[in-house]
This record gives structure tokens, sequence and C-alpha cells, in this order.
């Protein structure tokens, strides 16, 4: 089979059943850290196997291309591929292809622009200015005035700062109060920001492609819960759970009233009463595995090269 069919069948094999293993396994709510690095692995192999299946279209259309794919290749690779068995139907492929690179490279600068005019940096500045002999350059608790209860991270800057309501002030106590800061860290040391983005593009971008919005939905839930472990670590698990409790009570997702929509019922059960985390070796194992998928796609683009050096 032309290498090029081989990476695209790998494409969708990948897609059809990552969805499908990771949403219905157990073992992500417990390990949000390791269930993002399985989903990435994934995603990237998708990516891979297009990129290379372009790679190799563009060669076999066209001569120019084609001697920069193989520029560094030993004497007798090139052959190895059959590049001119590929038929008329190399240059379409090339072009759908690039057209898909490009349309996702347009999808996360999009994504990235729209993220920047949601922080809404200089009403915060105008509402929040330095206090006097505040030191410049430290952390900073940016307090701002509202009737709501909310927290979150603002991003921009030598660093990034917590903008806490005074409604959360009011509710929170002194351990409650560490844990969404700690929470908002954990968000801002793992860039889960740019994890976010990147799936929402891709998700965008191609809607009709249920991994990538499997992707989306999923490291959307999971990137919480890895931050609720980075505060529980810190401040403790009940501290956590009452955090986000005070934090979201008023928004209808507590109760026989709640939207089935919401996922912060579920975290706080989770952080109330934790599931067995998996040992060491299945931690290592899932790690491994999972690290193997992106390279698949390079070993079947080497297939036939390694087989003409080592006849």
């Amino acid at each position: 089979m032309m290498v090029p069919l081989a990476l695209l069948l790998l494409a969708a094999l990948v897609a059809a059943l990552a969805p499908r293993v990771l949403t219905r396994a157990d073992w992500p709510a417990r390990e949000p850290v390791l269930a993002l690095w399985v989903w990435q692995c994934a995603v990237a192999a998708v990516l891979l196997c297009c990129a290379l299946a372009m790679a190799l279209s563009a060669a076999a259309a066209w001569e120019a291309v084609r001697g920069h794919v193989f520029a560094l290749a030993p004497h007798g690779v090139m052959e190895a591929y059959a590049l001119g068995a590929y038929g008329s139907w190399a240059a379409p492929l090339a072009i759908l292809l690039a057209t898909g690179a490009l349309w996702t490279a347009a999808m996360l600068t999009r994504e990235v622009r729209r993220a920047r005019r949601r922080r809404r940096r200089a009403e915060l500045r105008v509402r929040s200015p330095r206090l006097p002999g505040e030191r410049r350059g430290g952390e900073r608790l940016v307090v701002l005035e509202s009737d709501r209860p909310d927290a979150w991270l603002l991003r921009g800057g030598a660093a990034p700062r917590l903008v806490i309501t005074t409604a959360a002030l009011r509710r929170l106590d002194g351990s409650q109060l560490d844990a969404v800061l700690a929470h908002e860290q954990g968000h801002a040391r793992a860039r889960h920001d740019w994890l976010l983005h990147c799936s929402a593009a891709l998700a965008d971008g191609f809607p009709q492609v249920p991994v990538f919005a499997a992707f989306r939905d999923q490291v959307h839930h999971l990137v919480e819960l890895a931050a609720d472990d980075c505060a529980s670590r810190r401040t403790g698990r009940l501290a956590t759970a009452l955090a986000l409790v005070e934090l979201n009570e008023d928004r209808g997702v507590f109760g026989p009233g709640a939207s089935g929509l919401s996922q912060l019922p579920d975290r706080v059960d989770r952080l109330l009463a934790p599931a067995p985390r998996l040992t060491v070796p299945q931690r290592l194992r899932l790690t491994a595995v999972a690290s193997l998928v992106p390279f698949v796609p390079v070993l079947v683009t080497f297939v036939p090269g390694l087989s003409a050096l080592g006849g």
C-alpha cells in the first residue's frame, strides 16, 4: 500500500479509537495530568499522519518538493517509495492536506486573538491602580469591586495575577482563598491556556472530526481537575471543595434544580471522596505507551526507506 494512504488510514484509526477508549475509561478522572498527556499524544499522532502524508504526496506530485523532502536521504531511498506510481491523485491530496494545515493555523491565530480580547486588561488597570508603596514587579492580588463571587487569572505582563472580587473575599476564609490562588497558579504553571486554545482551534476548524471535539471537551474538564489537585495538595481537599462551593453556589449548579451540564458537583464529590490513584507502574506504562503513539506514523513513513537500506 502507498505510504500516504497508509498514514491516512492510521490517522482515521487513531481518531476513531482514542475518544472511545479514553471517554469510557474510569482512570482519567483519577489521573487528569496523565490523561491530558495521553490525549495530546493521540491528537499529535493524527496531525503527524496528515503532515507526513502531505509531504509524501507533494513529493510525488512536484519535483521541486521532492528534492527538498529527500535532500538528505541516502542513494536508493527515494526509489523505494515508488513516487511515480502515486498517480494523478497525489497533487489534489497534497493541496487538500496543505489547506487543512493553513486552516488550522488560522483557527489557532483567531482563538489566541479572541482570548486576548477577553482579558479586559485595560479595564482592570484602571479599576485596580497600585497602592502607595506597592512594590513593582511583585505578585499582585487584584481586588475587583463586584457583587458576584468570582476569581480568575489575569495573564499578560511579567507574571500572571490573580483577580478576585470583593464578594468572593467576603465569602472565603484564609485557607479557601489559598486554595483559589493555588488552583489558578496550577493553571498558569502548566500553561493550560495554550492547551485550551489548541483544542478549541482544532474543534472549531474541523467540527466534522469527532476526535477534535472530544479533545476540546475533555481538555476543559481535565485541566480543572488537574488544578483542583494542585490546590488540594497545598491547602487540603476540604478547603478546595468549600472554595468551589462558595464561589459557585449562587449560579444554580448545586441542588435539585441544578443544570446537568455543570461538572462542579462532580468536582466537589471527587475532592471529598477521592478514588485511589493508579499505581506507579501503571502510570509509567500508560505514559510510555502514549509517548510511543506519535512515533508510529514516523515508523510507517520510514519503512520503505529502511527496507531499501537494509536490502
